[in-house]
């Protein structure tokens, strides 16, 4: 038996990227999959796996929005008569540092990556609640709470915001059999990230790329499907009792001390 056979998965920030992959991941293992994103790829997505032989719906969603958000609910149980997973992936990043960014650019994170979180997760824990059995995936990152580069502000603030949130909501769901752990990925090589690199290099975004990649011990961006490998091995019962983590997943990254020591 696969080990996500049947169990009923909510993925936000399904269309493209680490959500993307995320998706395969838990389809590969058996996942009926509940898609979510603001375009209309997701859609296209859904019918994708569909077609090659899994169980996938896709919604158009918002994450800010409350109403939007309780249609992707209805949507999940409607289809499939429960949601047992839960993967916080939604989220954005927009290059600039604290004097330059706008208050729009910061509340785009804001309402986003933390709100967003919220919204959702507060839609359907209940559900979980009510049968005393869950997981819940928030998408953090090493962004914020251990590491940062100039012009991250708003994007490092709302990151680290999400890993008190995931503790925070770990005690509380602790009585209810839910674990909800963080995912801390480094850079994944993702239309986000390459979008990154072309604000910061728009004459030769691929010389970014190519930077991170040489200050990573294993010398390579990770994949979004590496991502969704360990999503799903927090979505299992393999995982059952790791509760309030933040697990990073960045290739070594975080680990140099500097960058000239036992060279």
């Amino acid at each position: 038996m696969r080990k996500l056979e049947g169990k009923v998965a909510v993925i936000t920030g399904a269309s493209k990227g680490i959500g993307e992959g995320i998706a395969k991941v838990y389809a590969k293992y058996g996942a009926k999959l509940v898609l979510a994103a603001r375009g209309a790829r997701v859609l296209e997505f859904a019918e994708e796996l569909r077609a090659a032989g899994y169980e996938a719906i896709g919604v158009r969603t918002d994450v800010t929005d409350k109403e939007s958000v309780l249609n992707l609910v209805k949507n999940a149980l409607d289809t499939y008569g429960t949601i047992d997973v839960l993967v916080n992936n939604a989220g954005v990043c927009v290059l600039g540092d604290l004097l330059s960014s706008s208050d729009e650019d910061r509340d785009y994170h804001i309402d986003i990556n933390i709100k967003g979180v919220w919204n959702v997760t507060r839609a359907i824990a209940p559900i979980m609640m009510a049968k005393r059995e869950g997981k819940i995936v928030v998408m953090s990152s090493v962004t914020g709470d251990m590491v940062a580069d100039p012009g991250e502000a708003a994007y490092a603030m709302s990151k680290a915001a999400l890993v008190g949130f995931t503790k925070a909501v770990a005690r509380e769901m602790a009585d209810y059999n839910i674990t909800v752990n963080a995912i801390c990925p480094g850079y994944v090589r993702t239309p986000m990230v390459e979008g990154m690199a072309k604000q910061s290099c728009p004459e030769n975004p691929e010389s970014v790329i190519d930077g991170i990649a040489a200050g990573v011990p294993l010398k390579r961006l990770a994949r979004p499907e590496e991502i969704g490998e360990l999503a799903a091995f927090l979505g299992c019962y393999e995982s059952s009792y790791i509760t309030g983590a933040q697990i990073v997943i960045d290739g070594g990254s975080t680990l140099p001390e500097t960058s000239t020591m036992g060279a």
